[in-house]
């Protein structure tokens, strides 16, 4: 009887810690091209999805708006997107990559308004946890 018990704390325990392995979840983005890393970034922005933001980021991602100088870094940024989670905004978006070089992409994202429009440059670098955010700059032209 104690042996049987003993079998079952043994196995109990072990299902318990490989549980908690199994709830780290993966990085979806780690193995995509980086056109995949812009529309993820695109639907965090314009319609709220947040699912992916741990993923999308680097670890030293650096904001900017360039028209009124905020700043601001990963922490932040994501914070930020997650008041917004959930929201669509009503725009026309677009993006296209400008340069691909090896390991860094540009892009430019653009979401017109009917009043006014949005221009995100957004520098992805590619890592040993696939492409990353790095950088975005905003502009309102």
């Amino acid at each position: 009887m104690r042996t049987t018990l003993k079998t079952i704390a043994a196995a109990l325990i072990m299902v318990t810690s490989l549980s908690s392995f199994a709830s780290e979840k993966a990085n979806p983005l780690k193995d995509v091209e980086s056109d995949m890393v812009i529309g993820s970034y695109m639907e965090a922005v314009t319609v709220g999805s947040i699912d992916l933001n741990k993923f999308l980021f680097a670890d030293d991602f650096q904001y900017s708006n360039v028209n009124n100088n905020d700043r601001a870094g990963k922490k932040e940024y994501i914070k930020y997107l997650k008041t917004n989670k959930g929201n669509k905004y009503d725009c026309k978006s677009s993006y296209e990559i400008l340069s691909q070089d090896g390991k860094v992409c540009v892009a430019k994202a653009t979401m017109a308004f009917d009043n006014f429009t949005r221009v995100d440059y957004i520098t992805l670098n590619q890592g040993k946890d696939g492409w990353k955010v790095s950088k975005v700059e905003t502009i309102y032209p």
